[in-house]
């Protein structure tokens, strides 16, 4: 499997940023996969995932009502969505993924499938 995280950038805060994350050798049926970020001297936080059958969606409280997750099963992408995004949302960004359902959804441990990360940096 292999994820190929991109779209970060600089964007000031208020604005909108998509990134997106090219899947490879994933089985989109009976999957999970999510986005995660670490700011510097920060541990790694769990953001956004979706997981199929039925693409439903959890989300951290801190992007929650501004950040959305989505996948396009025919170009094997997903994506996140940051909205009125802030200061605090700055980090690298990695989208990650795993064959299989998780209780644990946001929790970096649940998924064996990383790509390399995106910086997302907002300005104030």
């Amino acid at each position: 499997v292999q994820l190929q995280a991109s779209g970060g950038g600089l964007v000031q805060a208020g604005g909108s940023l998509r990134l997106s994350c090219a899947v490879s050798g994933l089985t989109f049926g009976n999957s999970a996969i999510a986005w995660f970020r670490q700011a510097p001297g920060k541990e790694r936080e769990g953001v956004a995932c979706i997981v199929s059958d039925n693409d439903d969606t959890v989300y951290s409280d801190s992007v929650k009502g501004r950040f959305t997750i989505s996948r396009d099963y025919l170009q094997d992408t997903m994506y996140l969505q940051m909205n009125s995004v802030k200061p605090e949302d700055t980090a690298v960004y990695h989208c990650a993924s795993r064959q299989g359902m998780t209780r644990l959804p946001l929790d970096s441990n649940e998924y064996p499938y990383w790509g390399q990360g995106t910086q997302v940096t907002v300005s104030s």
